[in-house]
């Protein structure tokens, strides 16, 4: 059965798309620790980071450095946190997280409330800083 990620690549679940490429989507978290908080996921569906070919793996993390490097340009924050937990979703991905202190990135505390509108204007925000 297909990750709730794979939907979302292949757009049967709407998401707020950063980027894509042939082998990797980025898209924001519907449920984020700061505006801004990015998934990045390749677009083959493999549970653990740790399986992935070395040549998608390395992919993976080139590809979430250009989707960090566009989010410091236009969220404030004094730099994007990276984290790998893959419990919740049985699908490789990357966290980006925009913080300003070490707890920004606890994913045990509440999560924003973003609008639609919210969403949409920080994922333009970031794709247009590629």
């Amino acid at each position: 059965m297909a990750s709730i990620f794979s939907k979302i690549i292949s757009g049967e679940i709407p998401s707020y798309k950063i980027a894509e490429d042939e082998n990797y989507y980025a898209f924001l978290d519907i449920n984020p620790l700061a505006k801004g908080h990015t998934l990045v996921v390749p677009k083959k569906e493999i549970d653990n980071l740790f399986n992935l070919d070395n040549e998608l793996y390395q992919g993976l993390f080139l590809f979430a450095k250009k989707i960090a490097n566009a989010m410091e340009k236009t969220i404030p924050c004094k730099k994007i946190g990276v984290a790998v937990i893959g419990l919740e979703v049985p699908h490789a991905h990357i966290h980006l997280v925009p913080i300003n202190g070490i707890h920004d990135i606890e994913f045990s505390k509440p999560k924003l409330n973003l609008t639609k509108e919210e969403f949409e204007e920080i994922a333009e925000k970031i794709a247009n800083a590629l």
